[in-house]
């Protein structure tokens, strides 16, 4: 699918500083995080977000905090694993978790972004923007597009979160809060097939 792999930024995993697993309905970053940490990719990590209106079912205490729980399950020591439970959005993930960082002392270089596979792109380009003297790097779960749907269970949702990134993509730059990023045209032809077949909760007025 065009805009599955757009939002992917095919980053190769490599060591850097500290990791930021960023708060979705999506366990996955949880489990993904663990195992890149047991790889030895990063010493620590921050779990950061609170709740959004597709979360407050699935993690009641926080995105942040039931990530924590799993990662700790997985093996990853207490110590380990940061945590920022109040952001509300990407931006917030970013700046709230970078002062948590420093506040544990840690003063990163080079952060890498654990996401779902579908976040990369748009969580990229608000930490360039919102970090810009660190390097960033991006990693997700390794899933095809089917593969995810199916570990998700909500066609729906994941089309519409789908939709709303992309849109974040193109209009958070003109915002302010993300740096720009060229869309290509087949990709653009597949948004606006997905927003006329309904694909719309997710959407910002622009």
């Amino acid at each position: 699918m065009l805009i599955w792999d757009f939002h992917q930024m095919h980053h190769e995993p490599r060591p850097v500083d500290a990791a930021i697993g960023l708060g979705s309905h999506d366990l996955g970053v949880a489990t993904h995080a663990a195992q890149l940490f047991r790889a030895g990719l990063f010493p620590v990590m921050v779990f950061s977000g609170g709740n959004s209106p597709t979360t407050a079912a699935r993690f009641p205490r926080g995105e942040a905090v039931h990530y924590r729980e799993h990662a700790l399950e997985l093996g990853v020591p207490p110590e380990a694993v940061l945590l920022e439970p109040k952001a509300a959005n990407t931006g917030q993930n970013i700046t709230l978790a970078r002062d948590v960082l420093a506040a544990a002392g840690v003063h990163p270089t080079s952060v890498l972004l654990v996401s779902k596979p579908y976040m990369e792109r748009r969580s990229y380009a608000t930490a360039r923007k919102m970090w810009p003297e660190v390097e960033v790097a991006c990693a997700s779960e390794p899933l095809e597009f089917d593969d995810y749907l199916k570990a998700i269970g909500d066609e729906k949702l994941v089309g519409d979160m789908l939709v709303g990134d992309l849109q974040r993509v193109i209009e958070y730059p003109k915002l302010g809060f993300a740096i720009e990023q060229g869309v290509p045209g087949g990709v653009s032809d597949a948004y606006t097939s997905l927003v006329r077949d309904g694909f719309t909760s997710r959407l910002i007025a622009s």
